[in-house]
């Protein structure tokens, strides 16, 4: 893919990962112009075979993304025509950044709040600084509700209790009680999560893609009752099992010392080569 069309977002790729640096001065407001570049990112990374794994940072050290345009809703409240049910296409892009046969991941430096905080939610991974990362829901004591999917996924993430004080008190959460609460993945010192995140994404990256997707599409699945889910589990696992790439992956673990004591100790390094072939 180019990845050649945007603006306010820089956007590199390097093999399988794909880094996307949001630039909006002056502190990243989703405006209509932002949305419209975050929502094409989603649909032409959706649409990239070589992609597995993606990586949403930003430029600015205070901002992640501070929230929707205020004006844009102020407009849209003041338009003549009524209200409507449908699902409106801020939750189409966020839905399409959690399904997608990708590894999303989330590197939230600064401030996040509103519909940017909501963003992140829909990401498989968010990651955060210690006294620097702060989330944010603002949209109540401004009279209206989270409606970029915060109501719904602010509860899954945190629990009905800590998401009534997170959208409904509407205060600062500080990144190591994100941590603490499963907002944030991780809250790590400002000097190492640079290093943290990328280790991570270029981990992921080396995979067998196939193995990702469906380890993703898996987990997706423990939305549904439990029964549900492990039946989609059985398929997908027997789906890689009697795949080339598993039986080289899995013959290449056995032949560098797999099951024996010395080499268990170690597996997470020992899986990795075997990935990675070295």
């Amino acid at each position: 893919m180019a990845y050649d069309s945007y603006k306010l977002l820089h956007v590199s790729q390097t093999g399988a990962m794909v880094t996307a640096v949001v630039d909006a001065p002056p502190i990243n407001v989703i405006t209509m112009a932002l949305f419209a570049e975050l929502a094409a990112l989603a649909e032409e990374l959706e649409a990239d075979p070589d992609a597995l794994v993606f990586l949403l940072k930003s430029a600015d050290p205070d901002f992640f993304l501070a929230h929707f345009d205020v004006s844009l809703l102020i407009a849209m409240a003041n338009a003549p025509s009524g209200p409507s049910g449908d699902v409106n296409t801020y939750h189409a892009m966020c839905d399409r950044f959690q399904r997608m046969d990708k590894v999303t991941i989330a590197q939230i430096e600064g401030r996040v709040g509103g519909g940017g905080a909501e963003l992140a939610m829909s990401f498989d991974m968010r990651f955060g600084v210690i006294g620097k990362t702060v989330i944010n829901q603002m949209e109540v004591p401004i009279g209206i509700l989270p409606g970029g999917t915060g109501t719904q996924r602010l509860p899954r993430l945190v629990g009905r209790a800590r998401a009534i004080e997170i959208i409904i008190g509407a205060g600062d959460l500080d990144a190591e009680t994100a941590e603490k609460w499963g907002w944030l993945n991780r809250a790590l010192p400002a000097d190492a999560i640079d290093a943290h995140v990328a280790a991570l994404a270029q981990r992921i990256a080396s995979f067998p893609p196939e193995a990702a997707r469906l380890a993703k599409r898996s987990i997706e699945a423990a939305a549904l009752p439990l029964d549900e889910g492990c039946k989609i589990e059985a398929g997908l696992f027997q789906t890689l099992l009697f795949s080339d790439t598993a039986r080289e992956k899995m013959r290449s673990f056995m032949e560098r010392g797999g099951q024996t004591r010395e080499a268990e100790l170690r597996v997470a390094e020992l899986s990795a080569e075997v990935a990675l072939g070295t």
